[in-house]
């Protein structure tokens, strides 16, 4: 598929992070760009600052998802690309000082990482399979999904967010087999450690702490790189129920 104005794109999670840098990259490759977070200051300007539609969106809510959709196709049409970086990671023990895990904090992870991602997955499909495809192939669409190396090394204090990963990757075969049938792609990426904005506010001897155990480079991962690869994924019709490790060969340990 090739990236311009025939290809209008929806990104959650845009405002900061893997979101912003993904959506800097479609913006600058032509395409229109709808920007879906629930941060409306840091989403508005971002959308400005790069000529983009900012819709405030909480992935939690069918109804929020929806609107969202409606409201970037009738700017630009219906998406042919959909990217899923919306996603939370907080830290608790199964049993922890406090007793055991918070299920209502268990819930609202998988809320937010799995069932976000699938309530995103069917409404940009639904829109996909209307359009006329764009190639000999058939192709209508592309979704891409982020999962995180934590799907398959998660660490103490990362069940929730390990267990909703897990789902992220294991719904990426099903999903581009039954899609197949409309022309539309999907595929995941499972992130190792990168330079976020929640990263970078750690203290420097942290972020060192972190990029030391990358076996290379050894370094966090740049948004960018992230984005370099949402493009390869959307200009490789042959990529297709994959889950893509991006992470400079870490593994990580159990702590």
């Amino acid at each position: 598929m090739i990236l311009g104005a025939q290809t209008p794109a929806l990104v959650t999670g845009a405002a900061s992070g893997l979101g912003e840098a993904t959506a800097r990259m479609l913006v600058a490759a032509g395409a229109p760009v709808a920007l879906l977070d629930r941060d409306a200051a840091r989403g508005a300007a971002l959308a400005r600052e790069i000529g983009a539609l900012f819709v405030e969106t909480d992935v939690t809510s069918d109804d929020s998802v929806a609107a969202a959709f409606a409201a970037a196709r009738a700017a630009h049409g219906a998406a042919r690309i959909a990217v899923n970086c919306a996603g939370v990671a907080p830290a608790a023990r199964i049993v922890g000082r406090a007793g055991p895990h918070d299920m209502a904090l268990f819930a609202r992870v998988l809320d937010v990482n799995l069932f976000g991602t699938m309530r995103v997955m069917t409404q940009a499909a639904a829109g996909m399979a209307g359009l006329a495809p764009l190639d000999g192939d058939g192709a209508r669409g592309v979704i891409v999904n982020t999962a995180s190396i934590a799907a398959y090394e998660g660490q103490i204090g990362q069940a929730a967010y390990a267990a909703s990963k897990g789902g992220v990757a294991a719904l990426t075969l099903p999903a581009a087999r039954e899609l197949a049938g409309i022309g539309v792609r999907v595929v995941a990426i499972a992130p190792g450690l990168f330079g976020t904005p929640m990263v970078r506010g750690l203290p420097q001897d942290a972020q060192d702490s972190l990029s030391g155990q990358v076996t290379w480079p050894p370094r966090l991962g740049a948004p960018s790189e992230y984005a370099a690869l949402v493009r390869a994924i959307v200009e490789n019709g042959y990529l297709n129920g994959a889950v893509l490790r991006l992470d400079g060969a870490l593994r990580m340990g159990a702590r």
